[in-house]
């Protein structure tokens, strides 16, 4: 199918910090639309504004590349081959056939087989994925090492996924090898010291496809990601509208944290 949407947008940054939503998107190629449900077209499961909550960090001088396409066309933070992200847990697929609520995303008879599936890879994961790595060696090779935070958010109660609400601000580091022990340490406390919002480290999201591949830290690469519930800063029902206001905090807790990002300096450099 001709590729009419650019994938993502991207603004490069002059510093070593690189921030990326993969999952704000909300585009779906007509030809893919129309094969989906009702439901699956109103794309509940999107990351809603999350690149809202990140636009300050342009005037910090922070990169930001956000993805345009939905996550139905093809999960840009799912591992190519399928593996499953977590063990012994309910996992979206690469390219998913059902929402988080556990609706079809595709009418009988139209989900993806092997062959559409692989077809998405190259034209849509593909690209994404090389124009990432991309940024990620033009920043190493510009500063030393780099740092990509990757921006998610989720609806603060999600059964298929976790029980009760989830903390509000949800650090994953894959259980301490994404990043320095001392770049994870100085954020998480930034989290901790907040009387305003919630926080967990390696909870129940450790990071996806994104952090555990680009985290290399022995390679000068330190990923880190960060789960944000919907309730902290929108209104969780649909139209699941912006809302400035309830967000102002959430904000201002970003930007300290963005700031500790491009303070930190890797171990002995």
């Amino acid at each position: 199918m001709p590729l009419t949407v650019p994938l993502f947008t991207l603004t490069p940054g002059t510093t070593p910090l690189l921030i990326n939503v993969p999952h704000a998107g909300i585009y779906i190629p007509p030809e893919l639309r129309s094969a989906m449900t009702p439901i699956a077209q109103s794309v509940p499961d999107t990351d809603w504004h999350v690149h809202l909550l990140y636009e300050f960090a342009l005037d910090l001088g922070a990169g930001l590349m956000v993805a345009t396409h939905s996550r139905y066309v093809v999960d840009l933070n799912r591992d190519p081959e399928g593996t499953a992200l977590y063990r012994a847990a309910d996992n979206t697929e690469f390219c998913p056939t059902r929402t988080f609520a556990y609706q079809d995303i595709y009418l009988a008879g139209h989900a993806p087989g092997e062959e559409e599936i692989a077809a998405r890879r190259e034209q849509f994961w593909l690209p994404y994925h090389r124009e990432l790595q991309a940024e990620l060696d033009a920043v190493q090779a510009s500063h030393g090492y780099a740092v990509l935070l990757d921006g998610h958010s989720i609806l603060s109660q999600v059964p298929r996924f976790f029980s009760g609400r989830l903390p509000d601000l949800n650090l994953g580091t894959v259980d301490d090898t994404s990043c320095a022990e001392t770049l994870q340490s100085a954020v998480f406390a930034l989290l901790q010291k907040s009387t305003h919002f919630t926080s967990i480290a390696n909870g129940r999201f450790t990071g996806g496809y994104i952090t555990r591949h680009y985290g290399q830290p022995a390679q000068g690469v330190h990923a880190l990601q960060m789960e944000i519930a919907q309730a902290a800063y929108m209104n969780e029902s649909p139209p699941y509208a912006w809302h400035p206001k309830l967000a102002q905090p959430l904000i201002a807790l970003l930007r300290a944290l963005v700031e500790t990002l491009l303070v930190w300096r890797p171990p002995g450099q």
